[in-house]
């Protein structure tokens, strides 16, 4: 379904007409705040101070931590929270480990370990910049944050298409505490805790911790198999099953408060060992993108070997100060990340050249891994404010700096024997000034201004060592990029009466130069120029039913310059960075939350963007594998013409919906959630192909669980249709593809120590 910017014009007037309803004051919630049926105010920190969301002249979606967890069920990963608000969908080529990030269609589907993303994640006030990091485990969580839209003043760096925003539960006075047990389907163990009060008057502490656990679930049967010799057709046959991980998460937090000084401590680590994502060889049926007549979901055949392993410890200093008249805040962080993961790549066994091969037909073995032996990533920040009658402001400035040192290694096929091994360094360096300010014009109308000053520097160097198929070595080459800029934001809103608020956004980022080398395979490095975006969006904020719903509505465009787009392997199998003179993107989210009864709430949330390529010159490699594409030929021999496409893996349509339902008894409540999340179908890569194109997916969970004061007991299942789709496909060597998890389910307990 397309619609036109007219179509979406009437839309926001309808949508704006719809919000006139009722808008209820928060402060008056508050007053009837015995009144269970009424919805409790949601505090957000969008804007770096505690806000009411339904105040926030921005397009955003919060979700508490009770959601979280109840979605999470079964040890999911971040990605979890893909579809569940409005316009935000998170993927990975790798599995539990980097997360790819996209909002309103804008995000990076590169997979180099040097990758910077246009959606930014912030944990615990700290960016975690590279993309291993982010996949840092959700548990003891206070509430996520989805800021859509640039977010050029504030946070500024890498992110022009929005943030995700988590916040942990911290140290209060009330000693508080939790412990929870999980078994589930494939031996499934998750266990979660936490524990926390005060130390004394001014200190108080909170300790966290998670565990998750879960056998293979995928069998490796690499074609005909002596199980004497441990031989596939003669040759050594590839790692066992495959699916399995264990994890070990903590954080421990330490919060100081005194009479004008406040301090929060954190510090945390993750350790994760486990196997990576498995690719598929031949699955998808050539000429559509349908699973070939064979495809089990439960079964793969590989002669490659499979691991994955990712440790990262971090700490951060937050600081406070109560200056009188203003405020001062110092944030302090420091992250660090080893890694390392190998698959095999091609997805099955054997090759054309050799004489056995499978499933389907194999040109050439794929064995690969990368690793991050060392890396470093320190940032500060120093920001002043002050509030009065007529204004709030805020001021700061931002230092970044990361060392990163990625390890490439090509394996030759059936043994672990290196036959190509390639190093990439790269130095970043950023830093910056902002400032923001609240003018409050009257009582009902609210303008906000902050602009940023950015400076981003990198140094790379890139060498192979050891080239594969007998290449000579590749001596270091180095490249630099730094570019400066200004992004900012504009902002208007409006209280039409006690119920409803209308806004008015302008907003502009930017993200610095990108650096790719995919050297181990004969590519060049190439470089992606500063991508800058301007969007315009406008929307209402309002409440209903006497404070019993809450009904959110936004509608937006976008014009993205010099957009950074990874050109998929193709037929060259080399990676590279390129950009689009122009892309434009336009839409709308809305969000529902409603006590439809008092003991019964429903969330919803909806959303539409339409992303297209302009850029009539801007050709890519298509596919290496069998596929039938569909572009138009391009003006460089053997390459398609990509303008007017979508860009990849940007869903147009979105979904989500919690319907929780609470019956009472005399000493405990029986609770009733489902959750569902939609996406339309995409394409997978720059250029459009039938076999390559991942269809509309509707996954659903179910959770009854009988709650007390002090234990909770439930069962739970997730994928509860056991949909089975094509996620993800890799492009150079056969029609391959990695699909979604199957239907899992299980039991979990809860004690609550007070």
């Amino acid at each position: 379904m397309k619609l036109s910017k007219k179509s979406l014009l009437k839309l926001s007037i309808s949508m704006a007409l719809a919000g006139g309803m009722t808008f209820s004051n928060v402060y008056a919630q508050e007053e009837e705040s015995k009144d269970t049926s009424v919805l409790e105010e949601v505090i957000v920190t969008a804007q770096k101070t505690e806000q009411n969301l339904q105040e926030v002249p921005m397009s955003i979606t919060s979700m508490d931590g009770e959601a979280l967890n109840e979605i999470r069920s079964g040890g999911a990963d971040i990605r979890f929270i893909s579809g569940r608000v409005p316009s935000l969908s998170v993927e990975s080529d790798f599995g539990r480990v980097f997360p790819r990030f996209y909002i309103r269609g804008l995000g990076n589907t590169d997979f180099d370990l040097n990758a910077s993303q246009p959606v930014s994640l912030i944990y615990d006030d700290i960016v975690m910049e590279n993309p291993m990091l982010k996949g840092f485990p959700v548990f003891d969580m206070d509430r996520v944050e989805v800021l859509r839209g640039p977010q050029g003043t504030l946070f500024g760096r890498n992110t022009p298409a929005g943030i995700v925003k988590f916040d942990s539960v911290k140290p209060s006075d009330e000693s508080s505490g939790y412990a929870k047990i999980g078994f589930g389907r494939f031996n499934q163990l998750s266990f979660e805790g936490a524990i926390g009060g005060a130390i004394n008057d001014n200190w108080s502490a909170r300790f966290s911790y998670l565990h998750d656990e879960r056998d293979d679930w995928v069998e490796n049967k690499p074609g005909l198999v002596d199980p004497d010799l441990n031989l596939v057709n003669g040759q050594p046959k590839g790692d066992g099953d495959l699916e399995e991980y264990t994890e070990d998460a903590y954080r421990v937090q330490v919060a100081y408060d005194g009479e004008a000084f406040s301090a929060l401590f954190n510090i945390h680590g993750r350790d994760l060992d486990g196997t990576a994502r498995v690719f598929r060889a031949n699955i998808i049926e050539q000429g559509s993108n349908n699973f070939v007549p064979d495809y089990d979901r439960f079964v793969v055949s590989h002669d490659g070997g499979n691991a994955q392993e990712v440790k990262s410890f971090g700490w951060s200093a937050k600081l406070e100060w109560d200056l009188g008249d203003m405020d001062l805040t110092s944030i302090t962080g420091y992250e660090s990340v080893e890694a390392f993961s190998r698959g095999d790549v091609e997805g099955g066994y054997g090759a054309s050249f050799f004489p056995w091969m499978g499933p389907g037909f194999i040109p050439f073995p794929a064995q690969t891994a990368d690793g991050i032996p060392d890396h470093n990533q320190f940032t500060q920040e120093f920001r002043i404010s002050q509030a009065s009658d007529s204004m709030f402001w805020q001021a700061g400035v931002f230092y970044f700096d990361e060392h990163l040192e990625v390890d490439s290694f090509n394996y030759d096929d059936l043994s672990d024997v290196t036959s190509g091994y390639a190093t990439q360094i790269q130095d970043t360096t950023a830093y910056a000034l902002f400032g923001q300010a609240d003018f409050y014009l009257s009582d009902e109308t609210t303008l906000t201004a902050g602009i940023r000053w950015s400076r981003d520097e990198k140094d790379y160097t890139a060498a192979v060592p050891l080239a594969p198929f007998g290449g000579d070595p590749v001596a270091p080459s180095s490249v630099n990029t730094s570019d400066s800029n200004a992004s900012g934001n504009l902002s208007i809103s409006h209280v039409l009466n006690e119920d409803t608020n209308i806004y008015a956004r302008l907003a502009r980022g930017f993200r610095a130069p990108s650096i790719q080398g995919r050297v181990l395979f004969g590519g060049a490095i190439t470089i992606a120029d500063s991508e800058t975006v301007t969007s315009i969006e406008t929307g209402f904020k309002k409440e209903m039913w006497n404070g019993r719903a809450r009904l959110n509505g936004s509608v937006f465009y976008y014009q993205m310059s010099d957009q950074q787009l990874t050109a998929g392997s193709g037929t060259a199998n080399v990676n590279q960075l390129v950009n689009a003179d122009k892309t434009v993107g336009f839409g709308f989210e809305t969000d529902l939350t409603a006590k439809l009864a008092e003991n019964t709430l429903l969330t919803f949330g909806l959303s539409y963007n339409n992303t297209e390529i302009q850029d009539e010159s801007l050709t890519v490699a298509p596919c290496g594998a069998p596929c039938t594409v569909l572009d138009p030929a391009g003006s460089v021999e053997g390459s398609v013409s990509i303008d007017g496409n979508s860009l990849p893996r940007a869903p147009e349509w979105t979904s989500n919906l919690i319907l929780k339902h609470i019956i009472p008894f005399t000493h405990g409540d029986l609770v009733l959630t489902t959750d569902w999340a939609y996406r339309s179908s995409y394409s997978f890569f720059l250029y459009e192909s039938r076999e390559f194109t991942g269809d509309a997916l509707l996954e659903g969970g179910l959770r009854i669980a009988y709650e007390t004061d002090k234990w909770a007991a439930g069962f739970y299942g997730r994928n509860i249709t056991d949909q089975d789709k094509l996620i993800a496909a890799i492009d150079f060597n056969n029609l391959e593809g990695i699909v979604n998890d199957p239907r899992i389910w299980g039991v979990d307990f809860q004690y609550n120590f007070f």
